[in-house]
């Protein structure tokens, strides 16, 4: 196990990357869809992070428990629209915010982690800052898909755009739940040393995207693709929105939501 553990490891350093030119075009799931073409043409993929249970000893076990209440490792993952992962970076305790994640996984080199090409941009939500080439949702208006499903529906331009927003980037929330739903090592994890339960966040990520791009049928990806507006086996968070200054950048990705917003509004009349 451990010798292929490593092996599987080191066939992820290839395969959980996007495809070669990938970010060129507008994505097929896109394009193919008026919901969200034109308006989001030049969306790359989607960013958030998901809890994993964590075995650890209990000297070690504070910085591990977080909103769960049980010892977790935070992964931070960026997918497409094809539901593959094409970042990961796991390890992090289960305290550490979503937005240190991202801000370490952005600055360290070595992780390699794919920068959105200029006119290009991830969805993000209210956890992460505001910075070009992440869009986020316009705070202080209803967002999850949930909230509009037991209420009215979206009112204005805030809630048409937090709605349209909401609904492309479940597909990370769908791709975390065939995951997690595939993996049952990941729902109860082994108590192997925590090096080794990271190199299993990896690996099972990895086959989770050697299986998407070469499995002819799939019942676990059939299944998630049947639920488009749902969340397939992973709960939704409400993350807490990031602190941060107001400059050029924020008023860049301010200017899109806004542009996206009017072009949304335009459509539905």
């Amino acid at each position: 196990f451990i010798i292929l553990l490593d092996v599987v490891c080191r066939l992820a350093v290839d395969v959980i990357k996007p495809l070669e030119n990938a970010f060129n075009n507008t994505p097929k799931e896109i394009l193919q869809d008026s919901r969200y073409m034109p308006h989001f043409k030049d969306c790359i993929g989607a960013i958030d992070g998901v809890h994993v249970q964590a075995v650890v000893s209990p000297s070690n076990q504070i910085p591990f428990i977080g909103r769960k209440g049980i010892p977790t490792q935070n992964v931070m993952a960026a997918c497409n629209f094809d539901m593959q992962f094409i970042f990961a970076c796991a390890g992090w305790e289960g305290t550490a915010h979503d937005t240190r994640i991202f801000l370490s996984a952005l600055r360290d080199q070595s992780l390699n982690f794919p920068k959105p090409p200029n006119g290009k941009y991830y969805l993000v939500d209210a956890g992460y800052p505001q910075m070009r080439g992440y869009l986020g949702p316009y705070k202080g208006e209803r967002y999850h898909l949930p909230d509009f499903r037991r209420g009215v529906q979206p009112m204005g331009h805030k809630e048409v755009f937090n709605h349209a927003h909401s609904s492309l980037r479940s597909v990370i929330e769908r791709t975390f739940g065939v995951w997690k739903k595939r993996w049952s090592i990941l729902r109860d994890m082994p108590s192997y040393p925590f090096a080794k339960q990271v190199k299993i966040v990896i690996a099972t990520m990895a086959l989770h995207n050697y299986i998407r791009r070469h499995a002819k049928r799939d019942c676990h990806f059939d299944e998630s693709e049947d639920d488009l507006n749902g969340i397939q086996g992973e709960e939704i968070e409400i993350g807490v929105d990031a602190q941060q200054e107001d400059g050029p950048t924020t008023q860049e990705m301010e200017a899109l939501r806004n542009h996206i917003a009017a072009s949304l509004m335009s459509s539905s009349t």
